[in-house]
């Protein structure tokens, strides 16, 4: 199975998607790669993830129309597979690819990826293009029928066909000889289509192949239940929500599918709860603005993302980040949680609070996750029932937020939690 080189939690780093749509260029990555290594790399952060349509030459400019040109011109070569667009990554040219990029990313001590959309090109398709290393052309491994309903640059493959798999080993040798760590597949995890689930197998096989390791992560979600064992044997990410986006309802939602997912959380395998908008978002869309989210909210959606161990991929744009949202980003006490070492579980959920317990297998702290889902400020209560304890009282508790360090004075914890916020509370029994 493809495996993350260094398991020891679940994936941190940014993706160019929620600020730059389908138009980001090298210049834009490689200032989000410079200030990721000089102001989040020590915290654990380290993807840097080129997100949709990096091959197609038009995009984003008839925005006001679709977000995804209908055959639009596409960088390909002849073997049926997609090339960085030279205009927009004017270091991919002359046969470079994206190798000139990951060179630069990785001389910062990060790690580089892409997004792929599942398939083979159309274009390759409608052109009898080859197949490399066979006598096969993209028509014959091609499935008109399976299309994606929100981006027309691909056919699904025939995954029995001859020739299918070595397509996909195809696009991943060149792929790690360009130095990619990470593929993000979309159109696949859901299993909309018929094919997708042997094609999830199809792009295990292909890194395994490679000869590199790759993080391959899954999308859009939601994520299939009944599936668990194929994503976690045959993917390390996939996700749980569609895209996730800076609204208080889409958030709310994610404590369902925690709580459904929480039992397939374990090493180099990461129910994923999508991307965290925060800062600059959405200039690429045509709505560039700070997040929509309150700063109580994103410091729910940062506690609930670290308890349960989600990947944790930045959506904003780095280079116009705010110190304080620097400061949810890089608090080394709350992504202490992201650790194998840690073990989470939700202990009670109803339509106003929520409470998740984790503990640390090596340095013995327990990590106690209360949030509020109403509107309003609410005292909540932890009875020591819920965590098996006889009593709280006299217990020192540091809430990893603010700082603030405690003793409680009765034998259930009361906590003042202000309205769509958290308490992230970490002590120790004695």
């Amino acid at each position: 199975m493809s495996r993350i080189l260094s398991s020891e939690k679940p994936p941190m780093g940014w993706n160019s998607y929620d600020y730059y749509d389908t138009t980001v260029t090298e210049r834009e990555v490689r200032a989000n790669a410079e200030y990721m290594s000089q102001n989040l790399k020590e915290y654990g952060w380290e993807y840097i993830v080129v997100d949709i349509q990096w091959y197609a030459h038009y995009a984003g400019t008839r925005r006001e129309e679709c977000q995804y040109i209908p055959f639009g011109k596409v960088e390909i070569d002849e073997y049926s597979r997609l090339w960085p667009c030279p205009g927009r990554f004017p270091s991919s040219a002359g046969g470079q690819g994206f190798k000139p990029l990951a060179d630069y990313i990785h001389g910062l001590g990060l790690k580089f990826g892409i997004h792929i959309m599942r398939g083979i090109p159309r274009i390759a398709a409608h052109n009898c293009m080859k197949i490399m290393n066979t006598d096969i052309t993209a028509d014959r491994i091609s499935d008109p029928y399976s299309i994606c309903s929100w981006n027309p640059d691909m056919y699904g493959v025939i995954p029995q066909a001859e020739g299918a798999q070595a397509y996909y080993d195809s696009v991943f040798q060149l792929y790690a000889q360009w130095g990619v760590d990470f593929i993000k597949c979309d159109d696949i995890c859901r299993m909309d289509a018929a094919s997708a689930k042997e094609e999830i197998r199809m792009l295990h096989d292909a890194i395994k192949n490679s000869g590199r390791q790759m993080v391959l992560s899954l999308s859009p979600g939601p994520a299939l239940l009944d599936e668990a064992w194929h994503y976690e044997t045959y993917a390390n990410m996939w996700r749980i929500t569609d895209d996730f986006w800076d609204d208080w309802k889409l958030l709310k939602q994610m404590f369902v599918r925690c709580e459904h997912w929480q039992n397939h959380v374990s090493e180099g395998n990461y129910p994923d709860c999508d991307m965290l908008p925060v800062g600059m978002l959405g200039k690429g869309f045509g709505d560039e603005r700070m997040t929509r989210f309150t700063k109580d909210e994103q410091i729910t959606m940062m506690t609930l993302w670290c308890i349960f161990r989600s990947p944790l991929m930045i959506g904003a744009e780095l280079t116009l980040m705010d110190k304080w949202t620097k400061g949810l980003l890089t608090n080394p006490e709350v992504l202490a949680l992201l650790s194998d070492k840690c073990k989470a579980s939700q202990l009670a959920r109803n339509g106003d609070r929520c409470i998740w317990h984790s503990s640390h297998r090596e340095n013995g702290f327990n990590y106690l996750a209360v949030f509020n889902l109403s509107e309003e400020e609410s005292e909540i209560v932890i009875q020591t029932c819920l965590l098996n304890i006889e009593n709280f009282k006299d217990i020192c508790f540091k809430e990893l937020w603010t700082g603030e360090i405690f003793t409680c004075t009765t034998k259930d914890l009361v906590l003042k939690v202000p309205g769509h916020g958290a308490k992230l509370c970490r002590f120790q029994q004695t």
